[in-house]
């Protein structure tokens, strides 16, 4: 029988509330499914048939260290998804690659380390370029600009490269569209309720709290995820899972992020979904 670890952390040693119908699903297509924490000093990961990456929350406060791991996994066992992707998904700049292949991407700025920076107009969103789980992210308006400012200053104090985005207003209503593709083919798509409020603390923990429903996704939004999914390095067809974040803006959906080392799939919203994933796993092995 196969054996697969499936990458976590301490915290959630059982993986997330995707793990136990995942598990089972795995044991129905003859694959033993192992929780593993991606630092436990003891795996062998030669020992695993696949190493799939999860719930591995934690990377980007530890981002060289994980690099260095997947790249280890990679050396020993096969890593999904793939090494690759992976360096390439982690840093969001990725996102200035997508908008330069005209892709629709909504606007982003890049602030780096020790550069002079100007904050735009308006409401806008500031995070990290590496960042996950919406930590170090937040909401402000033009009156926040203050708080905005030693909110950069402080990222870019820990060497960090900060992404300031604009606000995009239809998300208060309507929520982000996530579009989730399993072996290549599309699943599912959830709809998340607005994350960042105005004047809110910083996420505490290892991400915030979401609101999820079912949601089905517009031929449009369908098509832009499409695209986007074309663009990654290795094309879509190397890829285990896939999610897709969009929203809408004034001309059409706009991509948020691409979410391919360690996204929530939301195996529980769609019934076929965890099969579907564990197949696809049964396919590598």
């Amino acid at each position: 029988m196969a054996t697969v670890a499936l990458a976590t952390i301490s915290e959630f040693p059982d993986l997330d509330d995707d793990g136990p119908a995942l598990l089972a699903a795995l044991a129905g297509e003859g694959v033993t499914g192992r929780p593993v924490a991606w630092d436990d000093d003891q795996a062998d990961w030669s020992a695993f048939d696949l190493v799939v990456v999860r719930s591995t929350w934690d990377y980007s406060d530890r981002y060289a260290e994980f690099l260095h791991w997947a790249e280890h996994v990679s050396a020993v066992s096969r890593l999904a998804n793939p090494l690759p992707v992976l360096r390439w998904n982690t840093d969001k700049r990725y996102l200035a690659e997508l908008s330069a292949a005209g892709l629709p991407v909504v606007p982003t700025s890049w602030i780096e380390p020790g550069r002079p920076f100007e904050l735009p107009p308006g409401e806008i969103v500031v995070k990290p370029a590496v960042s996950a789980g919406s930590r170090d992210t937040a909401r402000y308006t033009a009156d926040d600009a203050a708080r905005a400012r030693a909110h950069v200053q402080r990222l870019t104090g820990e060497d960090r490269v900060v992404m300031i985005q604009p606000y995009i207003p239809s998300v208060d209503a309507d929520g982000e569209t996530a579009l989730l593709w399993l072996g290549g083919a599309f699943s599912h798509a959830i709809r998340k309720g607005p994350l960042l409020r105005r004047g809110a603390k910083l996420v505490q923990g290892l991400f915030a709290q979401e609101d999820i429903s079912a949601r089905t996704p517009s031929p449009d939004e369908l098509a832009v995820a499409d695209l986007v999914l074309r663009a990654v390095p290795g094309g879509p067809d190397g890829l285990l899972y896939a999610r897709v974040d969009l929203v809408a803006g004034p001309d059409g959906p706009l991509v948020l992020e691409l979410e391919l080392t360690e996204p929530s799939l939301f195996l529980g919203y769609e019934p076929g979904a965890p099969a579907r994933l564990a197949k696809a796993i049964a396919r590598l092995v």
